[in-house]
């Protein structure tokens, strides 16, 4: 095949796909427009999973109506000139590509007033040129309306996930830019149902309280990094505020929401020895750093950043939440090539991290311990003991076994929740009294699709209000769980998967994780036996439904090998 020169049509609609991937490409884009606009007021609407419709409506500066015809062409901005404003990005968008790539894969129609202009300029565009163009009345700003995504991309549209994950993700872009930019009045309309409004009055715990909930907002802990190069500031929750995943961790450098691996890493070594690897923080985290500093330009949708110095920015952001959680860094203790870090509390906020130290190193030559791997039966244990209240020691035909009570009974509870699906008899806990749980926006919208999913598990749940939903009954595993804790984090997990099956199975994790003894927990001997003894019937007793060990294994010729028996 020739080299040749691609049609413009063909260089628009590649264009087109590197910039909007799915409808909260659409909103990211809008959104962008308006806030570079000057808006205070932000209206998102989506109908259909946002393939049928997606209007944004804001009440910024407005376009000239002369220039209207150019906003179908590709690079065109009012934001960069030449090429040295690409070292110096003060906007969200800048490309110049977003409203010609959603005409080239959606129909578009746009209505504006600048001031002074008496009237406002309605337009309707096709492939990019405008096919219908008047006056209309409407008050300073504008409204982009975008219909049938992908109508004419059938290859596309089949790519687009449930309406629940699709409705998911523009929900959590308002979200992040809510949190972003909490002067502005966001509201989200979603099928004629309003699912954000945030009240835009500038206070950063205002616009949390409406997406988190106002008792977590409540609890935030400032993020005053100002001293710090880059500036941090924000706010993090307390180490008894957390969630079961990385979704709650925000970062947004000079105001755009970015994903970035570097600063999560941060964020999570500010939190060592306060959460354990399965809980996460609720963290909106405010980067300010020259823009000569960092590389906007690495990513076609702009989600990314790139920074000049790494080690800094990840320095700033670790030091500024250990501020905040009111740790202070010790002096560093050097023991030939090996380095220790210590920390110490200064804030009583429920964990003290003084006691904390590293225990010595363990040669790796000498192997102590080791999984079975080869075997899903498990012998006939006598129970010994408990250690530390998390491990329950055995005695085995051919050695020791310690058991993590809590991954153990994680699998009890696992295979049973999956025995009384199979056989469509699943016990349920009645509630006293209702409890009502109030959800963040993604939250409910996850949820209120996945009801008949939970019925099955034996949940008993309603809408109860805005965001707040009513829970009846609980599935007999979670009776003695936080039935609000255990609502939330479903609703979070609902969010990782897009079959029936996945949900169920994550689902079913989630239920034998809450419902399973802790570790920490005291148990009697009898006690221990049962555990044991149910585990001892487990199809795969020797890990958690997560895959991690729920069982170590000392052979009784490695025990008297380290004696020096053998």
């Amino acid at each position: 095949m020739p080299i040749k020169i691609l049609p413009a049509e063909v260089v628009s609609k590649i264009a087109a796909g590197e910039v909007i991937e799915r409808p909260a490409s659409v909103v990211k884009e809008m959104v962008e427009n308006s806030l570079d606009a000057g808006a205070t007021r932000i209206t998102v609407e989506s109908q259909d999973s946002g393939v049928g419709m997606i209007r944004v409506t804001d009440n910024g500066s407005g376009i000239a109506p002369g220039e209207l015809e150019l906003l179908g062409k590709r690079y065109v901005t009012s934001k960069i000139s030449a090429a040295d404003d690409l070292e110096r990005i003060n906007t969200l968008g800048f490309r110049g590509e977003a409203l010609a790539s959603i005409a080239a894969v959606a129909e578009l129609e746009i209505l504006t007033r600048r001031d002074p202009e008496p009237a406002g300029t309605y337009a309707a565009f096709k492939k990019g040129n405008i096919i219908h163009r008047e006056s209309r009345a409407r008050t300073r700003g504008t409204t982009v309306t975008m219909r049938y995504l992908f109508r004419h991309f059938p290859a596309r549209l089949k790519f687009l996930r449930a309406s629940s994950t699709e409705n998911g993700h523009v929900t959590t872009l308002v979200t992040q830019y809510a949190l972003a930019f909490p002067g502005v009045k966001f509201s989200l309309v979603i099928d004629n149902h309003t699912t954000i409004q945030t009240p835009g009055t500038g206070n950063l715990r205002d616009a949390v309280a409406e997406i988190y909930g106002p008792e977590t907002a409540r609890q935030m802990l400032e993020i005053d990094g100002t001293d710090l190069v880059p500036a941090v500031t924000g706010l993090t929750s307390p180490a008894s505020v957390f969630r079961s995943t990385r979704n709650y961790v925000s970062f947004f450098v000079n105001r755009r929401w970015v994903r970035s691996p570097l600063l999560g890493r941060a964020v999570e070594q500010a939190y060592v020895g306060w959460l354990t690897s399965d809980k996460h923080p609720v963290v909106i985290a405010s980067i300010t750093i020259p823009p000569q500093d960092i590389d906007v330009n690495v990513h076609p949708r702009k989600v990314e950043v790139r920074f000049r110095q790494e080690p800094v920015v990840f320095a700033a952001v670790e030091k500024a939440v250990k501020k905040a959680l009111g740790i202070a860094p010790v002096n560093t203790v050097s023991a030939g090539s090996v380095t220790t870090f210590g920390t110490q509390s200064q804030t009583a906020v429920g964990v003290d991290n003084s006691a904390h130290s590293l225990p010595p190193a363990i040669p790796d030559t000498v192997p102590l311990w080791r999984i079975q791997p080869d075997s899903n039966a498990l012998p006939v244990l006598r129970v010994v003991g408990q250690l530390a209240n998390s491990y329950v020691l055995a005695e085995g035909p051919d050695g020791l076994y310690l058991i993590d009570q809590h991954a153990a009974h994680e699998r009890i509870l696992y295979e049973r929740i999956q025995s009384q699906l199979a056989e469509r008899k699943v016990e349920v806990q009645g509630l006293l009294e209702p409890v009502t749980v109030s959800l963040s926006p993604r939250q409910e919208e996850l949820l209120k699709n996945n009801v008949e999913t939970l019925k099955r598990f034996g949940f008993d749940i309603e809408p109860f209000g805005s965001r707040c939903w009513l829970v009846r009954s609980v599935p007999e595993v979670v009776r003695r769980a936080d039935p609000t804790a255990v609502v939330s984090e479903l609703a979070d997990g609902l969010g990782d998967g897009d079959t029936a099956p996945s949900w169920e199975e994550r689902i079913a994790r989630s239920l034998a994780c809450h419902g399973a003894i802790k570790a920490g927990d005291t148990l009697s001997h009898e006690e221990m036996r049962q555990l044991v003894r149910e585990l001892e019937m487990a199809r795969r007793p020797y890990t958690c439904p997560h895959g991690r060990p729920a069982i170590v294994h000392i052979d009784s010729r490695q025990l008297a090998k380290q004696f020096g028996r053998g």
